[in-house]
């Protein structure tokens, strides 16, 4: 609180006017450093933390099996996460079981998820699963209400058990950024991706990242 003290005044010169009281002020600061805890706890107990983001991944159990399924190479594609958010992506060939000449795309929905989306439906068709609609149809017969939403995710799980389904293959280069990892695994997701695997990429790979960017 502040106060005001009178001191002095009072007295008179010869042939003079009395003086005034000469007033001081002297603030109190104690009533600040309660308020300040009262303002440290109120923040404290009602502020909200930030909750940590983080992805779970749910890897397989280790089975000892003895008869391996075989893929088909034309089952499967490989993506190359490179540089810049690039994506590179190859198929293997059927008949040499060679790399075919690699492909360069982006995240974007044009990009990598159209190729999954498409190559995808062509095996499920290819594979006498017609009875399966693309991905886009379905979200569309659903926001018009033309099919219920139990059937869709029924569909969509169909696709993902198809054993005749896309396998994907995820490799990251050095250079590429946490980010696109986080990125790709979103597009799995997205484009009802069943199975795919994160493997470390091979010294032929990264020449063919450079031989699909162009560099020497």
């Amino acid at each position: 609180m502040a106060e005001i003290e009178g001191g002095g005044g009072g007295h008179h010169k010869k042939g003079g006017k009395p003086k005034g009281k000469k007033m001081s002020t002297r603030v109190d600061f104690t009533p600040m450093v309660d308020l300040g805890f009262l303002l440290i706890t109120f923040f404290m107990l009602t502020t909200s933390m930030n909750k940590a983001k983080t992805m779970e991944i749910n890897m397989p159990v280790k089975e000892d099996i003895k008869d391996p399924q075989p893929i088909k190479a034309s089952q499967a594609i490989t993506l190359l996460l490179a540089e810049n958010d690039k994506i590179v992506y190859y198929f293997i060939n059927e008949k040499s079981g060679e790399p075919e000449t690699p492909v360069i795309t982006t995240f974007s929905k044009t990009g990598i998820r159209e190729t999954l989306l498409k190559r995808n439906h062509e095996l499920l068709v290819k594979a006498n699963a017609d009875n399966y609609d693309s991905i886009p149809i379905l979200k569309e017969m659903y926001r018009s209400n033309q099919i219920p939403e139990a059937e869709m995710k029924s569909r969509i799980s169909g696709i993902k058990a198809n054993k005749h389904a896309l396998i994907v293959v995820i490799k990251a280069d050095d250079k590429a950024k946490y980010k696109n990892l986080v990125d790709i695994l979103d597009e799995m997701l997205i484009c009802n991706i069943g199975r795919y695997a994160i493997v470390d990429i091979t010294p032929i790979e990264k020449d063919l990242i450079k031989m699909a960017m162009g560099v020497k």
